[in-house]
């Protein structure tokens, strides 16, 4: 059994409020982790566990057990009943644990009837910080779903396609997708081969034969169902025209290369798109240590109108971060000195080179680390 990263962010959560929603995509590991914490457990998706949540809700709320309702948006009815039941005995925390993998739904549920009740925890899949038993290409390669090569590698990509076919097919049409499977298929693809880059919705839509505003809200539900990472840019007060539409990524990097057609690190590094995969690749870690341990950074990207880019900004309110991310393991001066440059128009503190250098080095603004290290140092 790995040891899920998320575990003591949601038990601190539990001992401080009556209820914890664990958001994330689906067969990222919510379930498992969940159960693993022991309590009465219903999935709202299996027959028979809503009427038999109902008869038993009094004892499940009398008792002492952690109740968990799994996929809590099929059952938006409940949020109401849940808050007059914390309500009843408001001092007591870790109550229920709620799973879901639509954001906008569920959140939108809970804070209806849940303010103030419940807190949230976002859960990803696998990361480099857990211990899954892969080297970092591996996991780069399969992404970190659990069953899509993490515990078998023979599964990919083949989980990858059938995970997909299930979303578009099933899930998301359910969810409230109006797009069918095949227009909803050939986006994911569309926004695969645009993996990293600024968003053109025009272009998408009309590649697609539909209009710009409903490209956009899409690739919003999309986002909410946790498939797609939207990185908004940095606007810096300097005297450049800077690029001003959001980048997309796919957030699970074996979700992308399935969706590229990747079989292997072969086919991998034979692509023009390898710097992209590896960005984003770094991108989702990071942004997921960050959430694993309740860190709160805003995260941006950078670029001018004449090529100087950051791939991550993170902006923590009182500094911000310049980083820049590299498949190299050989950086050059001229890839530091362009770093600080950039670093130095918007205002960075520090500035972080992300590469497969063996030995760290750096000052005290800058650091040049194998990212690995990096995300060691995130999570302490």
């Amino acid at each position: 059994m790995i040891q899920r990263g998320h575990i003591l962010e949601i038990k601190r959560k539990l001992s401080q409020f009556p209820a914890v929603v664990i958001l994330g995509p689906r067969q990222c590991g919510k379930t498992t982790l969940a159960q693993d914490l022991g309590g009465r457990y219903y999935d709202m998706e299996t027959e028979g566990s809503s009427a038999r949540l109902d008869a038993e809700w009094n004892e499940a709320a009398a008792g002492e057990e952690l109740t968990i309702i799994d996929e809590a948006q099929e059952v938006p009815e409940i949020f109401k009943r849940l808050r007059g039941t914390i309500d009843a005995d408001r001092k007591r925390n870790g109550r229920y644990l709620l799973l879901g993998s639509v954001s906008p739904s569920l959140i939108s549920g809970v804070s209806e009837s849940l303010a103030g009740r419940v807190a949230f925890v976002e859960m990803s899949p696998l990361s480099l910080c857990e211990p899954t038993g892969q080297t970092m290409d591996s996991l780069w390669l399969y992404g970190g779903y659990p069953d899509g090569g993490v515990l078998d590698p023979s599964l990919f990509p083949a989980w990858q396609n059938s995970y997909l076919t299930a979303l578009t097919t099933s899930d998301l049409p359910k969810w409230g997708m109006t797009a069918s499977a095949q227009m909803t298929r050939r986006l994911l693809q569309m926004l695969a081969a645009h993996h990293g880059q600024p968003l053109n919705a025009s272009q998408i839509g009309q590649a697609l034969g539909i209009d710009h505003k409903t490209v956009q809200r899409y690739i919003d539900f999309l986002e909410g169902a946790f498939l797609l990472r939207n990185l908004p840019p940095y606007y810096a007060n300097i005297k450049k025209r800077l690029v001003k539409r959001p980048r997309i990524y796919i957030r699970d990097s074996g979700l992308l290369h399935a969706l590229m057609r990747i079989q292997d690190m072969d086919m991998l590094y034979g692509q023009p798109w390898l710097g992209q995969s590896w960005e984003g690749f770094i991108i989702e870690q990071t942004l997921t240590v960050l959430s694993m341990k309740n860190k709160t950074a805003t995260p941006y990207y950078f670029r001018s109108s004449d090529g100087y880019e950051l791939d991550l900004v993170l902006d923590w309110g009182v500094e911000r971060w310049a980083i820049e991310i590299k498949l190299t393991s050989n950086p050059s001066k001229q890839e530091i000195d362009r770093l600080n440059k950039v670093a130095d128009m918007v205002g960075a503190t520090q500035r972080i080179l992300l590469c497969r250098i063996e030995e760290a080095f750096g000052n005290e603004t800058l650091t040049v680390t194998h990212p690995e290290k990096w995300l060691q140092q995130l999570s302490s």
